[in-house]
């Protein structure tokens, strides 16, 4: 796994972590660009209006959100460039514990469920 604290630590910092969960913050401005990490089964909560591009085994997805917004992220491994013109401001729940293996494929970038 491609830790964003480690691997983008200017975007993203811990601001809580225990044996179930971490939650980190993530603070970009336009144009900034993050590089390949990975997020396990998360939760994320905008706290800013945000456009990104993101990248992914070669899909790519444009994602546009509003504040106070909370999506499903499946865990996924991707980079992403701020597109819009306004910094993002979202913090990320993400869950320590695999979840059980179900069908289904999963999905790069939020999901509204």
């Amino acid at each position: 796994m491609n830790d964003p604290v480690v691997v983008n630590p200017e975007l993203y910092r811990v601001v809580f972590e225990n044996d179930r969960v971490r939650v980190l913050e993530y603070r970009d401005q336009p144009g900034e660009r993050t590089s390949t990490h990975s997020h396990p089964d998360s939760v994320m909560i905008t706290l800013t209006d945000f456009r990104r591009h993101l990248r992914a085994g070669g899909h790519e997805v444009e994602v546009e959100m509003t504040a106070c917004s909370a999506r499903w992220l499946d865990a996924q491994e991707h980079s992403g460039t701020n597109i819009g013109t306004t910094p993002t401001h979202s913090i990320f729940i993400e869950l320590k514990e695999p979840r059980p293996t179900l069908p289904g494929a999963r999905r790069l970038g939020p999901a509204e469920s």
